[in-house]
């Protein structure tokens, strides 16, 4: 079953039981073809669907050996199809990457075929390195500060048309695909705060930075059309096991592939050690 991270997430001020959700990197073992992540990727979202899990999201990384997510929508999509009632979005699309009215489109054709399930999670940072994000974004911003400006004009492309609007996104226009903001400090909590929109804090690999940014746009929400409330979602790393310590040694496998990745080597899955 593939590795992924757990996403718990709740209106403020609710004492129901919390909505889990899985985001799912698409990781591979060492000489695994693509072909058998996405299968397991496929399966793990039938499980978890149903197991009663609310949403299932799709990351996006480029040129990193070891992930198998940088088409985000096909796999979303292709998971979409496997499956009946489960919400299936990104976590997230990296919008400065890409031309906004190609999200609407993309998002609009997904929400035409899949109606109602079909989520939006949008981050500004790269999902690769810097020789990869040029190689992304060519003539566009490379510093993810126009983020606020591309939000706005893909939001344009997903709502009511607007008079006088001269491109619309076909699929796409007044599909309202409902869109989150993710980030891992306060810069898309305040934005996602001022334009009343939920939010997905990356605590999975921010923990320590969760909590400042949870106030922050929990005390800065301001309403809107589209939420009354915050809506926060965090993103937390769980390891699963019938005992602690078979969940330690589980725990290795993503403590290895954090170490390779400060090393700058693959992040393909390696198995589980006795100790590290």
């Amino acid at each position: 079953m593939a590795y992924a991270e757990v996403v718990v997430s709740s209106s403020q001020g609710t004492s129901e039981s919390l909505p889990i959700s899985v985001l799912n990197l698409m990781p591979s073992r060492a000489g695994e073809p693509a072909s058998s992540v996405i299968a397991q990727s496929v399966e793990l979202a039938r499980h978890v669907e149903q197991l009663g899990y609310k949403r299932y999201w799709v990351a996006e990384h480029h040129s990193i050996q070891g992930l198998v997510c940088s088409a985000t929508p096909i796999p979303i999509g292709h998971i979409a199809a496997a499956t009946k009632k489960i919400r299936v979005g990104s976590g997230g699309v990296m919008l400065p990457n890409h031309a906004p009215l190609v999200v609407a489109e993309q998002f609009g054709t997904l929400e035409s075929m899949y109606p109602g399930r079909i989520d939006l999670g949008l981050g500004r940072a790269p999902g690769g390195d810097f020789q990869t994000m040029r190689a992304l974004r060519r003539g566009l911003a490379q510093d993810g500060e126009d983020f606020p400006a591309l939000l706005e004009e893909l939001r344009t492309y997903l709502g009511p048309e607007k008079p006088g609007q001269l491109v619309k996104a076909i699929p796409g226009q007044n599909s309202n695909v409902p869109i989150t903001l993710l980030g891992s400090s306060d810069f898309s909590a305040q934005l996602a705060a001022a334009l009343g929109l939920p939010f997905a804090f990356a605590a999975h690999f921010a923990p320590d930075a969760l909590y400042a940014a949870a106030q922050f746009y929990r005390e800065r929400f301001q309403p809107s059309e589209v939420l009354q409330t915050p809506y926060l979602l965090i993103a937390a790393q769980v390891i699963a096991a019938e005992t602690d310590a078979a969940a330690r040694r589980l725990f290795t496998t993503p403590q290895q592939r954090f170490l390779r990745l400060i090393r700058g080597e693959s992040l393909e899955l390696l198995p589980p050690v006795d100790s590290m």
